[in-house]
């Protein structure tokens, strides 16, 4: 029996892949959570096989959750989930130590075989997004762009593309404010951008608002 913790704000999309996942045999969702800090509050009584978990669950971002879940409960395995860009959200949460990705606009049946596959200890992402990531290596394509940046950095663009100060987006993502100056600079760079309108309109090229 595969244990299935989910992880989501929408009660209704709990209530959903709560139907799909205990509709098919050999699965148990143990139990549900709508932040973050009731997550981790939940982790103290259960102990899930696999955390389905919602990028933009409130508090703490996805990755930074992703990342905390890592350290605390080394044992469980995380697949995100999201309505965001796989071609930018599925590299920054596998590097960050998810063993899967699965967008919100893949099929009902893919919930099954990836909970299954991440169970297992296997990677998931889906054939599309894998024939995604291997297209057209050499075009100026935003992915080509994207394959540059670290989990970081991509956490610092998006926050910097939602309005956020530097001072906010240290506060968020728990760093000095210098630090995320140098981020800035990195981006920038990376970006091959000179200043912030052109870097924000590189984050929209790459669907992080």
């Amino acid at each position: 029996m595969i244990k299935v913790l989910i992880a989501d704000n929408h009660p209704i999309v709990r209530m959903g892949v709560t139907s799909v996942l205990e509709s098919a045999t050999g699965f148990q969702v143990v139990d549900t959570a709508s932040t973050t800090s009731e997550l981790f509050e939940k982790l103290e009584r259960v102990t899930p096989d696999v955390i389905m978990l919602e990028m933009d669950i409130p508090e703490i971002n996805g990755i930074a959750t992703l990342r905390k879940l890592k350290k605390e409960n080394p044992d469980v395995k995380v697949l995100m989930y999201s309505g965001q860009s796989e071609d930018v959200y599925a590299l920054s949460t596998i590097r960050a130590g998810a063993f899967g990705y699965l967008s919100k606009a893949s099929d009902i049946d893919y919930i099954i075989s990836a909970v299954k596959k991440v169970s297992e200890g296997n990677m998931f992402i889906t054939n599309e997004l894998a024939q995604r990531l291997a297209f057209d290596e050499g075009t100026q394509k935003p992915r080509r762009f994207f394959r540059k940046l670290s989990t970081r950095e991509v956490e610092v663009l998006k926050l910097l593309a939602s309005g956020k100060r530097n001072k906010d987006v240290a506060i968020g993502l728990n760093l000095n404010e210098k630090t995320v100056s140098t981020y800035k600079a990195r981006l920038m760079k990376k970006l091959n951008v000179d200043n912030m309108v052109d870097l924000l309109q590189q984050a929209k090229a790459l669907e992080l608002y």
